[in-house]
């Protein structure tokens, strides 16, 4: 799997603990206070200084793609733990819920991206070859109707995430409705 972040992270040991700790402090900032969380609090929260934020991240729109990018990391890696599952159709759905979850809960890093599209190609394609294999798995296993392709079942999981629900319990029945109608 390609690492959505290597060209962007350090290769000084040093350089690159500071840049992950970066990561992760704004990762937590952004979840608790919103994509306006200040540089600041994120350096604070890392324990280094202003200095070593803005080498790393010169602007907040460099620190938010690399955030989002970090996290469309582990959805795809996520894909890479489920491959070659006993139950094809089980691996899909795990995958998508946690493709869901990260669209649902990543408006935020979404929105401070809108001015910045360059992040979107590079994670649509990850997310499609991530989640392009599990649904061939399952194609194989007749578990997916083969009409469906990836892209149609990215669009059904995008749809089922920007949805306005009135809470956790009617999101998850409107997925597991929705995920039904993927099946073979």
């Amino acid at each position: 799997m390609r690492d959505l972040l290597a060209q962007r992270r350090p290769h000084r040991a040093d350089a690159a603990r500071n840049f992950d700790a970066l990561v992760a402090a704004a990762r937590d900032a952004f979840a608790e206070l919103g994509a306006d969380a200040s540089m600041d609090e994120i350096a604070r929260r890392a324990g280094v200084g202003n200095a070593t934020l803005y080498r790393n991240f010169p602007t907040r729109d460099a620190l938010v793609e690399v955030v989002y990018l970090s996290e469309v990391q582990a959805v795809c890696e996520y894909a890479e733990e489920l491959a070659g599952a006993d139950d094809p159709f089980g691996a899909l759905v795990a995958w998508l819920r946690r493709f869901v979850e990260l669209a649902n809960t990543k408006r935020a890093l979404i929105e401070g991206l809108a001015f910045n599209p360059n992040a979107y190609p590079v994670a649509r394609d990850a997310l499609y070859a991530a989640g392009g294999s599990l649904i061939a798995h399952a194609h194989e296993a007749g578990q997916v109707d083969p009409s469906l392709d990836i892209d149609d079942v990215m669009r059904f999981a995008i749809g089922v995430s920007v949805g306005v629900y009135r809470n956790d319990d009617q999101r998850e029945r409107v997925f597991r409705a929705a995920v039904k109608g993927i099946a073979g």
